[in-house]
């Protein structure tokens, strides 16, 4: 999947990972969402102020669990959904409404709680 930068469908995914290439903590969280890609759901990657290329990169090195990648270059999709930094994850319910907000890198704990979330 490649990186586009329409972000018409942000509410139509179930979790909404906001990420980048330089950012330490989201390293460490991408196994969990290589994890989640095989539990049969949508996971919308938004890329927060990022270089298209090290994105790419970045994927590439480490597996991409996207459904589909949004670029958000100025950040500004990523400061409308409510986020602070990245990584930051949203569980989104069927009428399109945020549940849950994780601020940080996703853990065992946080894992866990997404499962019981999108069950």
């Amino acid at each position: 999947q490649g990186v586009s930068s329409a972000a018409s469908d942000v509410y139509k995914r179930q979790v909404i990972n906001i990420w980048a290439s330089w950012c330490i903590p989201c390293r460490a969280e991408h196994s969990f969402l290589m994890a989640l890609k095989n539990k049969n759901l949508n996971l919308l990657g938004i890329n927060y102020k990022d270089n298209i290329s090290n994105a790419q990169s970045f994927l590439n090195e480490l597996g991409n669990p996207y459904s589909k990648i949004l670029s958000d270059k100025n950040g500004v999709t990523s400061i409308e959904l409510g986020a602070y930094g990245v990584p930051e994850t949203f569980i989104v319910n069927k009428e399109k409404k945020i549940i849950k907000k994780i601020i940080g890198p996703i853990d065992n704990e946080k894992f866990n709680e997404i499962l019981e979330l999108i069950k």
